[in-house]
């Protein structure tokens, strides 16, 4: 496998965008929840939220630095890895690139000014506000680097003749027309696994046997926001659906396993493919891919018996999208059961089986994203660009790929352990009672006499 660029060059890009996206997921989601805490806390005069700030504050700085180094080996891989897709792209794609960085700097100014203007304010709102523009930048940097992305799947903004490249509209190139539908899918589910990230923290806390009313206020603030960008998340799948309907319907097709062209076609979950590509033991919902293509039960969804099977990507990503879709529904059926137990008295909504269910539905967040992620870029083989460059002719031809992704997966390894362990000593050393204690002494003598 080493002496296959093409493969080894897939692997590292593989390797790095699948441990990034961690950070990248991380770094949109949270400044929201941050200030989402922090102007609770100042609206109800409550210095449990404002703690809750604090703290998630701190952590992310962390994710954000090593997300940093992630994001810089991407930039280098592109160069490094898909030179000729470069070359042609390159022009194209450099204003969202360009911009994406913009909106980081602008993001690392804002935050540098939040982290350190703790109690500088007479007024704490002032303080607040600046949480603004690091959401904003977190925010817009993933929309223009989505953008690159969408442009892969939907090209366009320019001509291309033989390996030369002209007319340019970088403008254009950016809202084509993936853009919507996939920026509105990664923000939404951003937001999303990073609410359930931290609930799942939360929750792991409060089985401790943590009762602090700060537990208790964090655990309500973030499956409340679990549950609704779950929601949102639905709907963004269900734009995507609508998009990939009508402009990539060979993807659409490959995820469903729908191989000839028909009205009223089935929606099919999980289930087998044999050798003859019948599908078996699989539940199928009647009519549903057409309602969920078109918004029509009968209207008409092509089949992957209309493409060439050359250009039909691998059929084990319906695997994929049956488990980023089983991982969406299980958040927000666990976020909906959590705010049931909270209006229902006689339901305990610290129930140790419910805290570990939220305790897993983190990790899985994540996962639901990184399936997410590769069923997008898998669904899209073979182009890197497509209808205009597959990925083998982009590749380089280079035969030292495979030193690159040792060289990598090292690097990742010790950023991984590095970002644990400061995260663990961060916040296992200076617990939320004991910093509680310290800064509001008089809501922690209120919190115990409770």
């Amino acid at each position: 496998m080493f002496a296959d660029s093409v493969a080894m060059s897939r692997a590292l890009t593989s390797l790095t965008l699948g441990f990034h996206i961690i950070f990248a997921t991380i770094g949109v989601g949270v400044p929201l929840m941050i200030s989402i805490a922090e102007f609770i806390g100042i609206k109800k005069g409550d210095a449990h939220y404002i703690l809750l700030a604090r703290r998630w504050t701190r952590g992310f700085v962390i994710t954000v630095a090593i997300g940093v180094v992630t994001g810089t080996a991407i930039g280098l891989q592109l160069s490094l890895l898909w030179p000729s897709f470069m070359q042609i792209a390159g022009n194209v794609i450099s204003l969202p690139l360009f911009m994406e960085t913009f909106a980081f700097f602008f993001e690392a100014i804002f935050l540098g000014a939040y982290l350190y203007t703790w109690d500088r304010f007479k007024n704490p709102i002032y303080h607040w506000i600046i949480s603004i523009p690091v959401i904003i930048g977190s925010t817009m940097s993933a929309v223009f680097i989505t953008t690159v992305n969408a442009f892969m799947n939907a090209p366009q903004g320019f001509e291309l003749n033989g390996r030369t490249i002209t007319s340019i509209d970088p403008i254009a190139a950016i809202l084509n027309p993936a853009t919507p539908a996939k920026v509105f899918h990664v923000v939404t589910s951003a937001y999303l696994a990073s609410a359930a990230i931290l609930a799942a923290i939360t929750a792991f806390n409060i089985l401790k046997k943590k009762t602090n009313p700060y537990y208790k206020k964090a655990l309500k603030l973030t499956m409340t926001s679990t549950l609704i960008f779950a929601l949102a998340t639905a709907i963004a799948g269900d734009v995507s659906a609508k998009y990939l309907a009508e402009h990539q319907p060979e993807k659409l097709a490959s995820y469903e396993w729908h191989f000839d062209t028909e009205r009223g076609a089935d929606l099919i979950l999980f289930g087998t493919l044999n050798e003859d590509n019948q599908v078996e033991h699989a539940i199928r919902l009647p009519n549903f891919l057409s309602f969920l293509s078109f918004g029509d039960f009968n209207s008409e969804v092509t089949g992957l018996e209309e493409f060439d099977e050359e250009l039909v990507p691998p059929l084990w990503i319906h695997y994929l999208f049956d488990g980023m879709v089983t991982l969406g529904m299980f958040a927000l059926g666990i976020a909906m059961l959590y705010l049931i137990s909270l209006r229902i008295r006689r339901w305990n909504e610290e129930h140790p089986l419910l805290l570990w269910l939220i305790i897993i539905n983190g990790p899985l967040a994540m996962l639901a994203i990184e399936f997410g992620w590769i069923l997008a870029e898998v669904g899209r083989q073979p182009w890197i660009l497509r209808g205009y460059m597959k990925v083998a002719e982009a590749a380089t031809t280079s035969p030292h790929v495979g030193w690159m992704f040792l060289l990598f997966l090292g690097l990742y390894i010790v950023l991984g352990v590095m970002g644990v362990r400061v995260l663990r000593k961060l916040f296992k050393n200076n617990p939320a009672e004991l910093e509680l204690e310290q800064r509001f002494p008089h809501i922690a003598k209120k919190d115990d006499g409770q």
